[in-house]
């Protein structure tokens, strides 16, 4: 794949540069099966309830970048999804990276009525000037809602005007909500505002006094580090885990971008490797930074797990071949691991799990579960591309495993969760609301204050969810005292009855 779409304005949707599904129902093997045929594109629900949207997925990113304001090009509801951030989440995270972090600070241009006819652009470029003036950050980054970009505000346009006139960094994010129904856009919409805007050129004048020793420290450095590209679901203690991991094969570690200082990314060319932790938020980074850098880049798996991580750590050591090393290490930790996990396993095995998330993230949690000795009854993926074909086929029992794709849709949810009655169910904190009500106990699938990653990762959920299971009773009386917004009769029919052509073939 080339990876050229840094030259335009506006990066590609991922319905057209990945070809990638939001719509099934069925099983994993018919979901594999029409992946094959090429069919998943054709399917559709002729009855939808509630859809992410890439805007906010973005603003999870962004809102974690420190020392930046964040200015929400749209009507004042853009970006309310914030407050939840700037309530001492964002704020507290950062100060983990950063003790002088000074948290979430964002500027709505509250776009009106005539603001929709006369257009919003001097809004914008007065909000820049006041965030610069007043408040002195090291960036700038403007969301780009639906309305301005409807109207036809040329944001880019403004940035070149401005961008004189300022001292911070300014970054336009195109991130308007209704060009996909894929919410996972929004990686692609963050990574292409930080390749064209955030990372400067660096700079190749040589300093006075530097000696040719320096020269040398500085290429032996760069020669072993490796940037880790991270996701907003990770916790600070994910990162320290993975950068133990890293540093015990005598290598250095960046994490880029969230939690990121601006000015970092001027050095994010200052590596041999760059690693994925999810296909889905890096593919289309680690591809540009290889065409614009040369910088090689891995895209496996996830480390979640003992297999995965095990596989993560193995590839990494590949590229620098230190294999041997690598094999040292897995050994020690997979040996003090598994003594470790043995009363676990004995309370958790035959329990049955169902999971949703995002499409790498399940099949990597999904393993570990049943490494655990839990069967996996059930998936909901957000979305579906090419990414997870190899991963489908590692689905044990596949012709019967019931798998769904698709952001929202809580009705095929709860249909499917009566009939599957699952011991646990993991998903994100709105989905698990829905599912605690139905009486299942629920186990979140990350936690920005939660250890999931690595080693140490397999043997914080292992002891969370034996804790989860061991007392189901707010679940069993939640259940009992309310009650979900659907008829009878929805229960006794096909999930994904309103899928047109979401049959298994």
């Amino acid at each position: 794949m080339e990876y050229d779409y840094i030259k335009e304005k506006t990066p590609p949707v991922r319905e057209d540069r990945l070809g990638s599904c939001g719509v099934f129902g069925g099983t994993c093997c018919g979901l594999s099966n029409q992946s094959q045929k090429g069919c998943l594109n054709t399917l559709k629900r002729t009855f939808s309830q509630t859809q992410g949207c890439q805007l906010n997925l973005s603003l999870a990113i962004l809102n974690t970048i420190r020392d930046s304001v964040i200015i929400v090009h749209g009507p004042l509801g853009c970006g309310g999804g914030s407050s939840i951030f700037s309530a001492g989440l964002t704020r507290n995270l950062q100060r983990m990276r950063d003790p002088g972090a000074s948290g979430l600070v964002w500027i709505n241009t509250n776009l009106d009525e005539t603001d929709v006819i006369k257009g919003g652009e001097q809004k914008l470029k007065e909000a820049i000037l006041y965030a610069d003036r007043e408040l002195r950050p090291s960036s700038i980054i403007i969301v780009n809602s639906c309305v301005p970009a409807l109207i036809g505000d040329d944001i880019d346009a403004i940035v070149a005007e401005v961008q004189p006139e300022v001292n911070a960094k300014v970054m336009p994010v195109h991130c308007e909500g209704f060009k996909t129904k894929i919410m996972a856009s929004a990686y692609d919409s963050v990574y292409h505002g930080i390749l064209r805007h955030m990372i400067r050129e660096p700079d190749e004048t040589t300093r006075v006094n530097e000696t040719d020793l320096e020269k040398m420290k500085v290429k032996y450095r760069i020669s072993r580090t490796v940037n880790v590209f991270n996701v907003s679901s990770m916790s600070r203690t994910d990162e320290t885990e993975l950068a133990r991991i890293i540093k015990g094969l005598d290598l250095n570690v960046n994490f880029f971008p969230c939690y990121a200082h601006p000015n970092d990314f001027d050095r994010i060319n200052e590596a041999a490797l760059n690693v994925s932790i999810c296909a889905t938020h890096d593919d289309y980074f680690s591809g540009h930074l290889k065409e614009k850098y040369g910088i090689p880049f891995i895209i496996d798996t996830i480390p979640i797990g003992i297999k995965n991580t095990n596989r993560w750590i193995l590839e990494i050591a590949k590229f620098f071949e230190i294999e041997e090393s690598a094999e040292k290490l897995i050994a020690t930790e997979t040996r003090a691991l598994e003594e470790a996990l043995v009363p676990y396993r004995q309370a958790l095995t035959g329990k049955r799990v169902f999971l949703t998330g995002g499409e790498i993230r399940i099949f990597a949690t999904a393993n570990l579960f049943e490494n655990l000795g839990m069967k996996v009854i059930g998936f909901k993926s957000y979305h579906y591309d090419h990414f997870v074909d190899g991963l489908l086929d590692n689905v044990t029992d596949k012709e019967n495993v019931s798998i769904s794709v698709g952001v929202g849709q809580p009705f095929e949810q709860v249909n499917v969760i009566n009939k599957l009655k699952p011991d646990i169910f993991v998903g994100h904190s709105g989905t698990n609301g829905v599912a605690a009500k139905q009486g299942i106990p629920v186990f979140p699938i990350f936690g920005q204050t939660a250890n999931y990653m690595g080693y140490s990762g397999v043997f914080e959920v292992a002891r969370r969810l034996n804790r989860i299971l061991k007392n189901p009773s707010f679940n069993r009386n939640l259940s009992e005292n309310t009650e979900l917004p659907y008829f009878k009769d929805w229960f006794e029919k096909d999930a994904f009855s309103y899928i047109a052509g979401g049959q298994d073939v």
